[in-house]
C-alpha cells in the first residue's frame, strides 16, 4: 500500500498540536503504519481530524477499565509515523517517552496538544494571602524524565 503523503513533513502549528496530543493519549502501532489517537472528547477528535486532514471516521470503544465508552479514530501513514518516531515517539511510550525534538518556536504549540489530551488546571483564593488567587496548571506523564523535560523546556523559554 503506498503512502498517502507526498510531501516532506515541515513543522507547523497545527502539526506541533498534534504531536502534543499523541504524546498524550495516542499511540504508534508496532506495524510502523497506523497512528492511534483515543479521547472521551469527541470534539478533540474532530480537531485532530482536521489538524491532518483526515477523512477518516471516529469510532467509538469501550474501555478496558470500565463501562465507558472512548472515541477513537486510526490511520495508516508511513511517511508520518516514521519522522514521528525520528523526533522521539514511540510505540509503547507510555512510561518510555523521554524528550522529544520540538524546534523552540512550537514547543507552545506541542505543550497546548499536551495539555488538551492530559493536563489539568485549578485555580482558588489563596488563604495566606487574602487578595491572592492561586492558579495552577498542570501537565501530567506516566514518564518522569518526560515531565522533566517538559519542566526545562518551560524554565528556559519563560525564565521561571
Amino acid at each position: 500500500m503506498k503512502p498517502r503523503r507526498k510531501q516532506k513533513i515541515k513543522w507547523s502549528p497545527e502539526l506541533a498540536y498534534i504531536v502534543g496530543l499523541i504524546s498524550t493519549d495516542g499511540n504508534l502501532s508496532n506495524d510502523k503504519y497506523h497512528i492511534n489517537f483515543t479521547s472521551k472528547d469527541t470534539q478533540l477528535l474532530k480537531t485532530f481530524k482536521n489538524c491532518l486532514g483526515l477523512k477518516n471516521k471516529i469510532g467509538y470503544k469501550n474501555s478496558g477499565f470500565s463501562n465507558k465508552k472512548y472515541s477513537w479514530i486510526q490511520f495508516g501513514d508511513v511517511i508520518l509515523y516514521k519522522w514521528l518516531v525520528e523526533i522521539g515517539l514511540q510505540p509503547n511510550k507510555t512510561k518510555r517517552i523521554k524528550e522529544l525534538k520540538i524546534p523552540r518556536g512550537f514547543f507552545f504549540d506541542f505543550l497546548r496538544g499536551h495539555f488538551d489530551g492530559d493536563g489539568s488546571c485549578c485555580g482558588y483564593w489563596d488563604k495566606r494571602r487574602k487578595s491572592s488567587y492561586m492558579f495552577y496548571i498542570y501537565f501530567n506523564s506516566a514518564s518522569l524524565s518526560f515531565i522533566k523535560w517538559i519542566r526545562e523546556n518551560l524554565k528556559n523559554l519563560l525564565n521561571v
